[in-house]
């Protein structure tokens, strides 16, 4: 049949069908974007909100004097343990949902696979908060932003990789902005802690970093080799191993937890911050794997990141570790690194697609 030949209310009637599709399609199109939208915020709320709380009382755990005897909880890093156990707990309860009436996996990566590095993953973070006896919560945020540096460093000598003029530009700028902050020390926030000391405090940061590095760096390996492994997987397995390895640590090889735990019933206020403390850990990993799964990488390093901006901000303002105009000039450069970084990061990826 010829459109020509074609009744004029036909022609009207289609054409009217057609802009109600039209429409329909934007519709749904414009729906879309709002719930990405919306669950963008909500995932980002959620790391938000579950890290600055922990970084809150991460500060407090480690700076307060507990009742009825104002004594300090002592064995800092083996909050770390504590922390794997109930990630892991969580992670493997949100796995057996979502695995529920699926086919088990084609290559399910082996246990012992995580086993290794959960090693460095086990010693590194309890360094990073045994840190805190040595030097300021902002102080340890600020360090362990840094990561970009020794993965860079590491990458041109040992991987031949080569990064661009702005790459190391962005680098430059984010050592300058520690070194500034480091120069300049803030009597408010030192005399909280329970023993001053620069060069330990930043060391035990930096050993952190390189465990960090290693750790990231296998786990990279371990999603290369079996495609099948997911966020939750990784978080499940290696919390499973790290807080194992800590528990034998604790309990076999000598009495620290004995007396964590001793410590923790007779304070009951430090118990309940403990307890805070490890769940929002968990609930900020898993918000972190949904933004993984929903969003990519990228978006998630650009949370983090500006997360990592407000912990230090809280933590002056708060908490009461003022920091001193120098150290906030060290704070802005170091974070207009980060997040220029990223954007360069971003523009590759474009450029590729």
């Amino acid at each position: 049949i010829r459109r020509h030949n074609l009744h004029p209310d036909t022609v009207a009637r289609e054409r009217e069908e057609r802009e109600v599709g039209r429409r329909q399609r934007e519709t749904k199109a414009t729906m879309g974007e709002a719930r990405n939208m919306l669950a963008l915020l909500l995932c980002a709320a959620g790391i938000y909100g579950a890290y600055l709380t922990q970084g809150y009382l991460q500060e407090m755990i480690t700076t307060a004097n507990y009742a009825p005897d104002s004594a300090r909880l002592p064995h800092l890093g083996m909050l770390h343990g504590l922390q794997s156990f109930v990630c892991f707990f969580s992670a493997a309860i949100v796995n057996l949902l979502l695995s529920r009436g699926k086919a088990p996996k084609a290559q399910p990566t082996p246990l012992l696979e995580y086993m290794k590095p959960a090693v460095t993953n086990t010693v590194g973070p309890a360094l990073g908060i045994l840190a805190l006896k040595n030097i300021p919560y902002s102080s340890q945020v600020l360090v362990k932003s840094c990561k970009l540096v020794p993965v860079m460093i590491m990458g041109t000598i040992f991987g031949k990789k080569r990064y661009s003029s702005k790459e190391y530009l962005c680098v430059a700028l984010i050592c300058v902005g520690l070194v500034i902050f480091s120069l300049k020390k803030s009597s408010a926030a030192n005399k909280k802690l329970a023993e001053p000391n620069l060069l330990l405090g930043y060391s035990l940061c930096m050993v952190n970093l390189a465990f960090d590095g290693f750790t990231n760096a296998y786990q990279d390996k371990i999603n290369t080799t079996y495609k099948a492994t997911s966020s939750i997987d990784m978080m499940c397995w290696m919390n499973f191993w790290t807080g194992s390895f800590l528990s034998v640590y604790m309990f076999g090889i000598s009495s620290v937890g004995y007396e964590l735990v001793a410590f923790l019933l007779s304070h009951p206020k430090s118990l309940l911050d403990v307890l805070t403390f490890c769940l929002c850990g968990a609930l900020g990993q898993l918000f972190i794997f949904l933004t993984i799964n929903k969003f990519g990488a990228l978006t998630l390093t650009l949370v983090t990141t500006t997360r990592k901006f407000f912990s230090i901000l809280i933590s002056s303002v708060v908490l009461g570790s003022t920091l001193v105009g120098q150290q906030w000039l060290g704070v802005g450069l170091l974070f207009t690194g980060l997040i220029w970084n990223m954007q360069i990061k971003s523009s590759k990826k474009s450029k590729v697609k």
